[in-house]
């Protein structure tokens, strides 16, 4: 088969990822709703008023203590992990219940009530709002992570530039090797019929 035929072979069997190409990737370099979508939305605190004394443990790599809408939260890095303890009994801390927990995310949404709105149900560590956003509480951590419909739409974007079209893993893997191997074929293809091209007699 010619080159110009494969050429052209090719290049229908790839206008569809292509098309995705171009439409993610200017999505990608414009970044129209990132900020939104990605947020990273951290717990409020407040200043300390009381002094804690911390115990010398021998297993603790880093301690401190933040004050959050709740009281306070005593935070410990050791080797095995991240633990969440009472500053003053040094007890590892229960996570809140529904009601604690929608103030301490309610009070975080302070900064930016037009996104996130106010919690309007709690299942465990996780929450959700009246504007559609979805946070989830990292006990151990005191940190929270949030995704919204932007959130969802951008990621699908992703998914369509790399080709990861189906539910299905290993597919997505061989239809995007199958997409990088069709384009190179095009790219190399496309050469030939430069270089082989004769240039007209006058």
């Amino acid at each position: 088969m010619k080159s110009r035929k494969m050429h052209r072979v090719i290049g229908i069997l790839l206008i569809l990822p292509m098309f995705g190409w171009v439409v993610t990737g200017f999505i990608f370099f414009t970044k129209p709703g990132y900020e939104g979508a990605y947020d990273q939305l951290a717990i409020k605190t407040y200043p300390l008023k009381s002094a804690f004394v911390i115990p010398p443990e021998a297993n603790w790599l880093e301690a401190k203590v933040v004050k959050t809408i709740l009281g306070h939260h005593l935070l410990v890095k050791t080797k095995d992990g991240l633990e969440h303890l009472d500053p003053i009994s040094y007890q590892p801390k229960k996570l809140v219940d529904g009601e604690a927990l929608q103030l301490l995310i309610n009070d975080t949404f302070l900064h930016d009530p037009q996104r996130y709105g106010v919690v309007v149900s709690i299942d465990g560590n996780q929450a959700l709002t009246n504007t559609g956003v979805e946070v989830i509480l990292n006990w151990s951590q005191l940190s929270l992570r949030q995704s919204g419909q932007d959130t969802a739409l951008i990621n699908l974007l992703y998914k369509i530039h790399y080709l990861q079209w189906t539910p299905f893993k290993e597919f997505n893997q061989v239809f995007g090797f199958l997409g990088l191997m069709l384009l190179i074929l095009l790219t190399l293809f496309g050469i030939k019929m430069v270089i082989s091209t004769k240039p007209k007699r006058a």
